[in-house]
C-alpha cells in the first residue's frame, strides 16, 4: 500500500475501495459477483446495515466495487469484505486474494484514475465516468452519499474532464469506433439492413453499438455466457437479449459480429461460423475480435465471406502508433497526479482555517485589551500588544529548550518560528 505523505494526512478523508476487478479476478469470478442494476439496491442496503454511511457501488464489465468514506476506513473495508464474501457465499464462490482491499492516498488515487479512464481494461474508454456518475446518483437517492465522499467524486471528476480535454487518450476507443463503422460499411454498405451480434459486455462492445447505430443501424442482439449481464446490458442498450446456448442459431442471423467477451477460451470455432454461413448462402459477416485473447477462431478468415478483424487491426485502419499513445496515457498519469496534489492541497488549507481564525480573534482581543490598558495612546498600545503576545511563545520556546530534548525541540521551534513569520537567520541571532 502506498504511503501517504506525512503532509497530506490531516487533509485526507477517510477513504477506502474494496473490490475486484480485471486485473485482479479471472472474468468468470467478475461475471458471477456482477451485479445487475435490479441487485443493486439490495447490495446497497447490505452496506447500509454493515454500518457505511458514505458509499457508491460501480458495477461494470472491467469492475465490481465499493469506493466509501468513513472516519475508521480500514474498519469499514473489512466490513465491506464481509458483505462481498457473503455474497460469494451464497454463489458457492471463493473470492481468495481476488478481492482487493485500498486505504488512504491509495483509494484516492484509484478514485481518480478510474474517473479518469486509466485503469479501464481499454485506456480511455469514456463509458466509465457515466457509470461512475450513475453509481454517485443511485448513492445520493440511496441516503449513502455525504460531504465527504462527494467531494472527492467532484474532485475526480474535474481530473477527468481534464484528461479528456488536454490529451487524445479518449481517441483510441473513438477511432477504433470509427474504423469499426467505416470497414462495416465497406463490407456491408446500407448499415440500415445489417443486423449486428454482440457477444460480451465490454464497454467497447458498447461504444462500437452507439457509432453503429448512429451510422444507420437498426437492428442488434447482445449476448453472453453469463445471461445476467447480458440482458442488464441489453435494456441498457434497448436491444434484444438472445440466449447464448443458442448461440449457433444466432450466428446465422448476424451481418456483424462484435466479440467483446474476454473470458480467455474460443467462443466461436470455425467449425460453428463455418455451417452459419452455409446457412446464410454465404452473405458477407464482419466479425470484430476485440476481446484480449481472441474470443473467434483466428482461422474464420478462411472462411468464403467472412471478415475478421481485431483490435489492432482496427487500429492500423485509424493510423494511431503505439509510442504516441503510451505518451498521451502518461500525460493523463500526470494531469492526474496534479489534480491530486490540488485536492489534497485545498483540503489541507482549509483545514487550518479554525485555527487561523481562532488566531485573528486572541490577536483582536489583546489590541482591544491594550488600548484600553493605554488610555488611547497608540505607541504605549501597540507595545503593551507586542509584549503580551509574545510572552507564551517566549516562555514555551524557553521551556523546550531547557527540557530533555532541548536542542532538537529548540531547533524545531525555531524552523516553524521562521516559516510562520518569514524570519531569516540575522534576525534569529538579534
Amino acid at each position: 500500500m502506498a504511503t501517504e505523505p506525512a503532509a497530506s494526512r490531516d487533509a485526507l478523508p477517510g477513504l477506502a475501495v474494496v473490490g475486484l476487478d480485471h486485473r485482479t479476478a479471472p472474468p468468470a469470478l467478475r461475471d458471477a459477483m456482477f451485479l445487475t442494476e435490479g441487485e443493486l439496491p439490495a447490495f446497497g442496503a447490505a452496506l447500509a446495515a454493515a454500518g457505511l454511511t458514505q458509499a457508491i457501488v460501480l458495477s461494470t464489465c472491467d469492475r465490481v466495487e465499493v469506493q466509501l468514506s468513513d472516519p475508521d476506513p480500514a474498519a469499514a473495508a473489512v466490513r465491506v469484505a464481509g458483505v462481498f464474501a457473503a455474497r460469494a457465499a451464497e454463489r458457492q464462490l471463493v473470492l481468495a486474494d481476488s478481492l482487493s482491499q485500498r486505504v488512504g492516498t491509495e483509494a484516492l488515487g484509484h478514485i481518480f484514475r478510474v474517473a479518469a479512464s486509466l485503469e479501464s481494461h481499454v485506456t480511455g474508454e469514456p463509458q466509465i465516468l457515466g457509470q461512475v456518475r450513475d453509481a454517485d446518483r443511485r448513492a445520493r437517492e440511496a441516503g449513502l452519499l455525504g460531504p465527504e465522499l462527494d467531494a472527492v467524486l467532484q474532485a475526480a471528476y474535474g481530473a477527468a474532464k481534464r484528461v479528456r480535454s488536454e490529451t487524445t487518450i479518449g481517441e483510441r476507443p473513438v477511432s477504433m469506433a470509427s474504423s469499426a463503422v467505416a470497414v462495416a460499411r465497406d463490407v456491408h454498405g446500407d448499415l440500415a439492413r445489417a443486423n449486428l451480434l454482440v457477444i460480451g459486455t465490454g464497454e467497447l462492445g458498447e461504444l462500437l453499438v452507439e457509432y453503429l447505430r448512429a451510422a444507420g443501424l437498426r437492428r442488434a442482439m447482445q449476448t453472453d455466457p453469463n445471461m445476467r449481464r447480458a440482458e442488464s446490458q441489453a435494456r441498457r442498450l434497448a436491444i434484444a437479449a438472445v440466449d447464448f446456448a443458442a448461440l449457433g442459431e444466432t450466428l446465422v442471423d448476424a451481418d456483424i459480429i462484435v466479440a467483446a467477451a474476454g473470458l480467455g477460451r474460443i467462443l466461436i470455432d470455425r467449425a460453428t461460423l463455418d455451417r452459419a454461413s452455409q446457412r446464410r448462402r454465404r452473405r458477407p459477416v464482419l466479425v470484430l475480435d476485440l476481446a484480449v485473447p481472441n474470443d473467434v477462431d483466428v482461422n474464420v478468415d478462411a472462411i468464403d465471406g467472412v471478415f475478421r478483424y481485431d483490435a489492432d487491426d482496427l487500429e492500423r485502419v485509424a493510423l494511431e502508433g503505439r509510442i504516441g499513445r503510451e505518451a498521451e496515457i502518461a500525460a493523463a498519469r500526470r494531469i492526474v497526479d496534479e489534480e491530486l496534489q490540488r485536492f489534497l492541497a485545498g483540503r489541507a488549507s482549509r483545514a487550518v482555517v479554525p485555527t487561523i481564525a481562532s488566531l485573528r480573534r486572541r490577536f483582536e482581543a489583546e489590541r482591544v485589551r491594550a488600548l484600553a490598558d493605554a488610555g488611547g495612546d497608540a505607541a504605549r498600545a501597540t507595545e503593551l500588544m507586542m509584549n503580551r503576545l509574545l510572552h507564551s511563545p517566549q516562555e514555551r520556546l524557553r521551556a523546550l529548550a531547557a527540557g530533555a530534548d532541548g536542542p532538537s525541540a529548540r531547533a524545531a521551534a525555531e524552523r516553524l518560528l521562521r516559516e510562520l513569520f518569514g524570519l531569516d537567520d540575522e534576525s534569529m541571532r538579534r
